[in-house]
């Protein structure tokens, strides 16, 4: 238990901790801060006090603007920083328990500040490791017979995306226009996407990157991956189906990227872990790994539209649900000697599940536009309309606690009046 009031219900108890990036009207400079129920926890305030083996000489890593340096810093960092935060919480630990004067200074009500992208990302990589996801835009675009391509069970397939459109919670997206063949008989035009789309992703954050032409093997890959975010993945169907042949998605994915403010360290989601999914065939030995990297996070989206009261829930998925897992990820990206670094980004992919409520896009859910999304009161949708505020939420529960991502959110605007 922790002295700060934590509700039931709430993303952030104890057990959580998650880092983020925030600022307030009365101090604008970003600083890193830990979530306790609805407080953030100031770490410029108490940098001081982390007097431990490894941080004892890294303590200005709390004054920085993002989370980089600390990522940087490794596992051995991540992990004596958790133990120290969690005891410095405690209901029976009296340093800032009964330090007023601290108290004051060191916590910040969440509901006023503003939170800020948690690293600068330098680089950014969309899995496609949700063999369901990929088995369903197979059928629609292939048939059954050619759903899968004949790479994906043999390896983690992704692309590079575009990390200077990867932007935080809360932010508004634009409806993209590019180049659209809505009649494949006649020539493209250029014009204002139709077929705007969320995707229900999570991505985690790497921690020390590897030097360049040196790969990490996958029995080290948990020493470099920080924590994890939620992710919508925002997707222009239209411009991507005429694009992405050759080379895949261009300027249907690079318009927008949300994350949720909050990054979840490993260690809090490590008391959630499953066996990992059986993997036939069994992949080449540089991505297998024994211990159990699968996790049972319950996955959320609701759609809220222009003059609805509530949003409407639409997707109900699992993190569980992913065929390769985040180590095979990270070891397979620099098996060719590829250089991570402190801040890369590495994203799941479309996560869909069995069951048609599992399906993490609209694409699915609509069925590629031939089936209407009931969102309640006479309202449906195949894709997104302008005004549309897409919610994604995320937990874990434990006894009488969650792990929880707090929200990512972004409300569609319309496209750019001039063309």
């Amino acid at each position: 238990m922790s002295f700060i009031p934590v509700a039931e219900n709430s993303d952030f108890p104890i057990q959580n901790l998650p880092y983020g990036v925030f600022s307030t009207p009365d101090c604008p400079r970003q600083r890193l801060g830990v979530a306790i129920g609805d407080q953030i926890l100031d770490l410029s305030v108490i940098k001081h006090l982390f007097t431990g083996p490894v941080l004892s000489s890294h303590q200005d890593v709390f004054e920085q603007p993002t989370l980089n340096r600390f990522m940087g810093l490794g596992y051995a960092a991540w992990k004596e920083a958790r133990v120290y935060l969690q005891n410095l919480l405690s209901s029976a630990k009296a340093t800032l328990r009964d330090d007023a004067t601290l108290r004051k200074r060191a916590f910040i009500p969440q509901a006023s500040a503003t939170m800020h992208l948690p690293a600068t990302i330098g680089d950014y990589t969309d899995f496609y490791s949700s063999r369901q996801h990929a088995t369903n835009i197979g059928i629609m675009f292939r048939g059954k017979e050619n759903a899968l391509m004949p790479n994906w069970l043999h390896l983690p397939v992704g692309y590079h995306g575009r990390a200077s459109s990867v932007v935080v919670s809360g932010t508004p997206i634009r409806r993209p226009v590019g180049q659209l063949c809505p009649d494949e008989t006649k020539p493209p035009v250029h014009g204002v996407s139709k077929l705007l789309d969320f995707e229900l992703e999570m991505a985690f954050f790497v921690g020390p990157g590897n030097k360049l032409g040196e790969p990490i093997p996958i029995n080290k890959a948990h020493e470099h991956i920080f924590g994890m975010v939620l992710m919508n993945d925002w997707s222009a169907r239209d411009i991507q189906k005429w694009e992405y042949i050759p080379l895949g998605p261009f300027l249907g994915k690079s318009f927008g990227t949300t994350i949720s403010p909050w990054v979840v360290p490993m260690e809090a989601l490590m008391p959630f872990t499953l066996p990992n999914p059986v993997q036939d065939p069994k992949p080449l030995p540089y991505l297998c790994h024994e211990e159990p990297y699968t996790f049972d996070i319950n996955l959320f989206v609701a759609l809220k539209g222009e003059g609805m009261s509530q949003p409407a829930t639409i997707c109900r998925s699992n993190f569980k649900h992913m065929y390769w897992t985040m180590k095979q990820q990270l070891a397979h990206h620099t098996i060719n000697g590829c250089n991570l670094q402190p801040g890369d980004l590495l994203a799941s992919g479309t996560i869909s599940g069995p069951n048609p409520e599992n399906f993490g896009s609209m694409l699915e859910l609509s069925w590629r536009g031939t089936k209407a999304i009931d969102l309640g009161n006479g309202q449906t949708r195949k894709f997104l309309q302008d005004g549309d505020e897409v919610i994604i939420t995320g937990y874990c529960l434990g006894n009488g606690y969650r792990v929880g991502f707090g929200q990512c959110t972004g409300k569609v605007l319309p496209a750019p009046s001039v063309l």
